[in-house]
């Protein structure tokens, strides 16, 4: 019988630290707000500038921007581990919403500027931003319209590197000596999940599965070069033998009907968009599903897939690393 995720069971003392440090970086107003009037239209040249090294050669973005648009969830996840509000971000094209792993309090009042790799213009440049923040794999096509609005600071792609990335969104909001301490939180948390499984023996014992079921797509069964694919190796887990077959170390791609292909001895699984147009629904109600063994040690778990496959940053990090220690501590 398969079992949700459940809510974790204690909230580690690392991501306690760091939801502080958040919450203290909120409430010092040297990060952007989305209801912050005073804010509109400061340019650049109304404080001092820095020049920040980005994949499209050097940008000059202010010392402490006001008014940041995010363009993806990873940006969004960074803006907001660094506590700032960005006043405008994109949303994946399945969703409703923002991430809802991240506190409702954090996003209100943020503007939707349209999808993910389809941004509206018109409606960023309304926001008189003075600093976007996105990838050249999702935005590449528009970055002279983008820079054309406000400093542009893109990282090469998304997912694998965001821990690369995030030190650059750091350091393009002006939090570098914050986005330190977080990855410092961090690793202090990876390091007691990794006791929490009985060490680094055990953890690396435990074979974890990530299945994304795709709503007009395969499923997917992420390797050990994703987002998610990181964050285990974070916890110390083991892999199954399956996802050495990823191309480029992402993602090893099966239809529904091959299921089993997932197992594991613990499957995590959701789906990107509806479940019952990704095959998940008809999936799991199979044969091949019910006869895994993860499925029958009940240790095959519902997930959130804005977590575990969009946030793409330290506060879902935090979250996941704070789920698997719940469902396989003990």
């Amino acid at each position: 019988m398969t079992s949700t995720a459940r809510p974790a069971r204690r909230r580690r003392t690392a991501y306690a630290t760091a939801a502080a440090l958040a919450g203290a970086l909120a409430l010092a107003a040297c990060g952007s707000g989305a209801d912050s009037d005073d804010g509109a239209g400061k340019a650049a040249g109304d404080g001092g500038t820095r020049t920040v090294k980005t994949v499209m050669g050097d940008v000059k973005v202010p010392d402490a921007p006001q008014r940041v648009v995010v363009l993806d969830t990873g940006e969004l996840d960074s803006a907001i581990t660094l506590g700032v509000k960005p006043v405008g971000a994109t949303h994946a094209d399945v969703a409703d919403g923002f991430p809802g792993y991240l506190p409702k309090e954090k996003t209100e009042g943020i503007a939707n500027v349209g999808n993910i790799a389809a941004p509206n213009l018109e409606k960023i440049a309304s926001l008189k931003p003075d600093l976007i923040l996105s990838s050249k794999v999702r935005d590449a096509d528009r970055y002279d319209e983008l820079s054309k609005i406000a400093p542009t600071v893109f990282t090469e792609t998304t997912g694998y590197p965001w821990k690369e990335n995030f030190l650059v969104h750091a350091e393009a909001l002006g939090k570098e000596a914050e986005g330190k301490k977080v990855v410092a939180d961090y690793a202090r948390h990876a390091a007691e999940v990794v006791e929490a499984l009985g060490g680094k023996e055990k953890a690396a014992a435990t074979t974890v599965s990530a299945a994304r079921f795709i709503e007009g797509g395969d499923m997917r069964l992420y390797g050990r070069k994703s987002y998610i694919g990181t964050v285990l190796a974070d916890a110390g887990v083991g892999r199954p033998a399956v996802v050495d077959k990823a191309e480029d170390g992402f993602a090893y791609e099966v239809s529904p009907e091959q299921v089993d292909q997932a197992d594991a001895d613990a499957v995590f699984y959701t789906s990107f968009g509806d479940a019952a147009k990704s095959g998940e629904s008809k999936a799991v109600k199979s044969a091949l599903w019910k006869n895994m063994k993860a499925v029958e040690a009940g240790r095959a778990f519902h997930v959130d897939d804005d977590l575990w496959f969009m946030g793409m940053g330290y506060t879902a990090a935090h979250q996941i690393l704070d789920e698997l220690e719940a469902e396989l501590a003990g």
